[in-house]
């Protein structure tokens, strides 16, 4: 008489709830009983739910009471009991279930879902006004770190500055204190009575921290020597530099070696050359100075007569900017050095470069144009010029073109000039017939005495036409021969030299292929007594451990050897080759406590 209600919560497995009610108006009451039936693989179960219970009440007594009671008998009805364990097989997956699935659920939220960007505070941070310097590379340090490195900082300048009070030369090259740095340092500078040299090169320095100086170098009448090379300074702290020194009497040597200067701070340091009457060395070497720079120096030159030395190296001067500077040396008195390497001058700068030297009215020694461009043609001009030269004691010719057509005009001219003591002329196509042209000067000239020959082609036949002179002639003490091309052949000629010669002191033969067999050719030499030869250089020769043990064994057998450094650095030593020198080395010692510098 009651009608039945059927939930059904999943397909596998079914879960019925039947609940048996009379026709009448509704009412609960508690305890009672609930039977739900479960349907697992298609066999019925029953599980009791104590709990509700479902019962009819209408307008009647005994009716109402007799429907109730069935409803109780009905609810209290036996049903076969359902065991706890075969439930439990089916709860304990599913909840399982569920919560793995949950938890990976949350572990892909996590992954897959970027969490919202916090707004970073150094991002928001306004950047620091003013300098802020460290005494370390890098300066991007975390807020928690810089009041660390600061006083880090403060310390190293502080020693820095006792050591400008305390030593008479100071170095202080490469140490990145920046323009606040030398704020701090330049006050120990003021009225200094001790420090005459100081280096401030490749600090970071720039044109605002050259104002540094402003009232230091005016009062400073100690300082003899200030290096400002490799700081980005600029045209500008050029001028503000120029402009403080006018009135400085004691720096003798100004450095500003690759400091960006170009023509207008060529045009200021002119500008100071005709007022300063203090300086005597200038170094302008590796910067931007052009035709007009140089012409500013050149009108500079005609005025100042105290300057000695000028280093315009790796500039572009060019053949107009040597044009110009001929010009202010007619006028000049005092310069004795000027080094124009590598400004491509060519061979017309040469030509008024040489013209305005020979009507300077001063006593030049030192003349540097390598690597300039200069062929056969501009060495004509050389040699014309060194006929006449009674003054210069070093010429540097070194990586030109002159070739032998120019390696022998300036052969003519070495037999008659009588003070050039050091001749460059490495790297200038020189072949056997060059040298040999320069070793006919060596027999009736004893005034060379360093001649450099390296990277030329003179191959075996250029060796044996120096060894036949420099046997029993000349008096050249350093002799350098690298990359010549000489191979064991030239060692051999070489070697032969070495026994009879008693002024090569200084011997260079690197790369020149000499492997073993040449290495064995000099060792006999190296038996035979010579008190004059002390460093002998046979880097990058391909010498293997036979020659070294063949050195090794004349290093043993003679026991006055006068060789104190030797040198076979990227050779093909092994280990035993290189214990054959090392015992070689021990027992001179022993034997005459002369110390040999063997390099491997």
């Amino acid at each position: 008489m009651g009608s039945t209600s059927t939930i059904s919560l999943y397909s596998h497995p079914q879960v019925s709830l039947q609940v048996h009610v009379p026709k009448q108006r509704l009412q609960l009451f508690a305890p009672a009983t609930v039977s739900v039936f479960v349907s697992v693989a298609s066999r019925r179960k029953c599980v009791r739910f104590r709990g509700l219970v479902v019962r009819a009440v209408d307008g009647g007594g005994s009716r109402r009471v007799a429907s109730g009671r069935r409803v109780y008998r009905e609810s209290q009805a036996e049903f076969p009991p359902a065991p706890f364990k075969q439930v439990a097989s089916f709860v304990a997956p599913a909840g399982a279930f569920l919560a793995v699935t949950f938890v990976l659920w949350k572990l892909v939220e996590k992954l897959l879902i970027p969490k919202p960007a916090k707004p970073s505070s150094v991002e928001n941070k306004s950047p620091p006004q003013g300098m802020s310097w460290s005494f370390a590379v890098g300066t991007n340090l975390l807020p928690g770190l810089k009041a660390k490195i600061d006083r880090e900082s403060k310390l190293k300048l502080n020693e820095f500055a006792k050591e400008l009070r305390t030593f008479r030369s100071v170095d202080m090259s490469g140490r990145n204190f920046g323009d606040e740095g030398l704020f701090f340092l330049s006050e120990s500078l003021g009225y200094n009575q001790t420090v005459e040299e100081v280096s401030f090169a490749a600090n970071g320095i720039t044109g605002d921290g050259i104002k540094a100086f402003d009232g230091v170098l005016q009062s400073n009448i100690i300082l003899k020597t200030l290096d400002l090379s490799g700081n980005p300074i600029g045209d500008e702290g050029i001028k503000s530099l120029c402009d403080m020194l006018v009135n400085n009497a004691s720096i003798q040597k100004l450095q500003l070696n690759s400091t960006d200067l170009g023509d207008e701070g060529a045009k200021a340091v002119a500008e100071l050359l005709k007022k300063n009457s203090s300086l005597r060395v200038l170094e302008l070497n590796n910067n931007m100075i052009d035709y007009s720079g140089f012409t500013g120096l050149a009108g500079a030159l005609v005025e100042n007569n105290t300057i000695r030395n000028l280093h315009l190296n790796g500039n572009y001067g060019g053949a107009l900017g040597a044009n110009a500077l001929a010009k202010g040396l007619e006028g000049n008195k005092s310069l004795r050095e000027l080094h124009l390497h590598g400004n491509s001058i060519g061979d017309e700068g040469v030509r008024a470069l040489m013209s305005g030297l020979s009507l300077h009215k001063g006593k030049p020694t030192l003349l540097d144009i390598s690597n300039n461009s200069i062929s056969a043609r501009g060495a004509f001009y050389v040699a014309e010029h060194i006929k006449k030269n009674k003054s210069l004691l070093w010429l540097n010719l070194y990586m030109n073109d002159i070739g032998d057509e120019g390696a022998e005009k300036i052969a003519d001219a070495l037999k008659q000039n009588r003070s050039i003591t050091t001749i460059d002329l490495g790297g200038n196509n020189i072949h056997g017939k060059g040298v040999s042209d320069i070793a006919q000067v060596l027999k009736d000239n004893s005034v060379i005495t360093t001649l450099e020959l390296s990277y030329n082609p003179i191959g075996p036949d250029g060796a044996k036409a120096l060894s036949e002179v420099l046997k029993f002639h000349g008096n050249i003490n350093t002799l350098k021969l690298g990359w010549c091309q000489i191979g064991a052949k030239g060692a051999e000629f070489i070697a032969d030299t070495l026994k009879y010669n008693k002024t090569i002191s200084v011997l260079d033969l690197r790369a020149n292929g000499l492997k073993d067999e040449g290495a064995v050719c000099l060792a006999r030499s190296l038996k035979v007594v010579n008190e004059a030869l002390t460093s002998l250089d046979l880097g990058f020769n391909e010498i293997r451990d036979d020659g070294a043990f063949a050195i090794a064994q004349a290093l043993k057998a003679n026991e006055d050897v006068a060789v104190t450094s030797l040198n076979l650095a990227n050779n093909f030593l092994t280990k035993f080759g290189q214990s054959a020198l090392t015992d070689a080395r021990d027992h001179v010692y022993e034997m005459s406590e002369k110390e040999v510098n063997v390099f491997f």
